[in-house]
C-alpha cells in the first residue's frame, strides 16, 4: 500500500504550516508566560475552521477527514501545545454532541462552538478520579424537570473561559452526561496556575453545589455517559494529542537543526560532530515512525475499521512517549541553552510530558491495548 496525501490534504497541510508559523508560533512563549491563550489567537483558530474541524457542514463545520484533522493538529502542535489543546477539547465536545446530542442541543450549541463564539470544556476528571473515570463521585439528583448536581471537577482544560461543559455525573448511580452552562447558579470556577507545561491551557477546577441543570441538557439517556459519550470524546482527544505530539517533536527537531547549523564547539559546527548527527538521526526516525502510526489510525477511522479505536490508543501511546524522548534529546543538543527560555526547546520539553497523562494515562492505555491481544 502506498501512503500518499491527496492533493486537498497536502494543500491543507501547507496552509496550516504557514498559518502556524505566522499566527501561532510568535505568541507561544507569551501564552506560556501569561498562562493563557490570547483572544486574538482563539479568534484566528476559529476563522481557520479549527474549532469545528470534523463537524458536518450542516452545523457550519468544515467536515475534514480524519487525516486532514490530524495534519492540522500536527502543524498547530509544532507551534504551540496550548493552542493545539484548544483544538483537542473543542473537537472532543463537538464530536460527542453531534453524535449523541438531541436535535435541539445540536442546533443550540454546534454552530456557535464551530465558529468560536462559544468555548467548550470537557468535565470528566475529578481530584480522586482521573483515568478511573468509571468511579466519578459527582452526583445529580432529580428535582422536577431538572437535575441538582453537586461535585468537584479538576484539570479541566480551558475551564477558565468555557461557556459550556460536557459534564459527567451519576444519576441514580449511573454515569451520565449533561451540558452545564457557565452561568449556572452554584457553579464556581477556580483557575489553576503554575503547572509544569501547556501553561496556556487555562486549566480550572469546577466546584458544583446543587447546580440546577435542565433535563433537556441530558446528553443521550441516563447511564449513557461513559461508554458512548465520554469514549467518543476520548477517542477524538487521543487522536488529536497523538498528532500534536508528532508536531511538538517536529518543532524540537527543527529547532535542533537550526541550532546545530550555527553553534560551534572546539572549532567545529555541532552539525558536523558525529554524536550530534546520531542524535538528529534518532530524532528523525522516531518522528517518522510515530507519524506513520498516526496516519494508520486516521485511515482506519475513515473506513470504520474494527481496529480503529485500538490504533488510536496505540498512536497516542507511541507518539507521546516519542515526544518526551525527542524533547529530551533536543534540550541535550542545545546544552545549557536548552534550559533557557531564549530557545523553544525549553518549553517543548515541559509541554511534552502532558501527552503521556491526558485522555488516559499511558499506563492505562497499555492495559487497554493489551486486551485486544488477548481477544485473539
Amino acid at each position: 500500500m502506498k501512503l500518499q496525501l491527496t492533493e486537498e490534504q497536502a494543500d491543507r497541510q501547507a496552509h496550516f504550516r504557514e498559518f502556524a508559523d505566522s499566527e501561532i508560533a510568535p505568541h507561544a512563549d507569551r501564552h506560556d508566560r501569561e498562562e493563557r491563550l490570547s483572544n486574538e489567537v482563539i479568534a484566528k483558530l476559529a476563522e481557520q475552521g479549527c474549532l469545528g474541524a470534523m463537524l458536518s457542514e450542516a452545523y457550519d463545520g468544515h467536515q475534514m477527514d480524519a487525516v486532514s484533522f490530524g495534519l492540522v493538529n500536527e502543524e498547530i502542535g509544532r507551534a504551540c501545545t496550548a493552542a493545539r489543546g484548544l483544538l483537542t477539547v473543542q473537537n472532543m465536545v463537538v464530536q460527542s454532541l453531534e453524535r449523541w446530542g438531541s436535535d435541539a442541543q445540536k442546533a443550540q450549541w454546534l454552530p456557535d462552538l464551530a465558529a468560536g463564539r462559544k468555548i467548550a470544556g470537557f468535565a470528566l476528571t475529578e481530584p480522586e478520579h482521573g483515568s478511573d473515570a468509571g468511579n466519578i463521585q459527582t452526583q445529580a439528583e432529580r428535582d422536577g424537570n431538572s437535575f441538582l448536581v453537586t461535585g468537584h471537577k479538576k484539570w479541566i482544560s480551558y475551564g477558565q473561559i468555557a461557556d459550556v461543559f460536557l459534564l459527567f455525573a451519576r444519576i441514580d448511580g449511573q454515569v451520565s452526561a449533561l451540558l452545564l452552562e457557565r452561568e449556572t447558579d452554584g457553579l464556581s470556577i477556580e483557575p489553576m496556575k503554575g503547572i509544569l507545561g501547556a501553561r496556556g491551557s487555562m486549566l480550572a477546577e469546577l466546584h458544583l453545589h446543587r447546580c440546577a441543570i435542565p433535563e433537556t441538557n441530558l446528553v443521550g439517556n441516563v447511564g449513557f455517559g461513559l461508554v458512548p459519550v465520554a469514549f467518543t470524546a476520548l477517542d477524538v482527544g487521543r487522536y488529536s494529542i497523538a498528532w500534536g505530539c508528532v508536531g511538538l517533536a517536529q518543532g524540537c527537531l527543527d529547532s535542533s537543526i537550526k541550532y546545530t547549523k550555527s553553534r560551534k564547539q572546539f572549532g567545529t559546527r555541532l552539525r558536523d560532530q558525529q554524536l550530534i548527527k546520531r542524535m538528529i538521526a534518532d530524532m528523525m526516525v522516531d518522528i517518522a515512525a510515530a507519524r506513520l502510526v498516526c496516519y494508520q489510525a486516521g485511515l482506519l477511522s475513515e473506513t470504520d475499521d474494527r481496529d480503529a479505536l485500538k490504533n488510536m490508543m496505540i498512536a497516542k501511546y507511541v507518539a507521546s512517549n516519542m515526544a518526551v524522548r525527542v524533547a529530551g534529546a533536543a534540550v541535550q543538543v542545545h546544552g545549557a541553552n536548552g534550559y533557557s527560555r531564549d530557545y523553544p526547546v525549553e518549553r517543548f520539553y515541559r509541554d511534552a510530558k502532558i501527552g503521556q497523562m491526558i485522555e488516559g494515562s499511558n499506563e492505562m492505555l497499555q492495559l487497554m491495548i493489551s486486551r485486544y491481544g488477548y481477544k485473539k
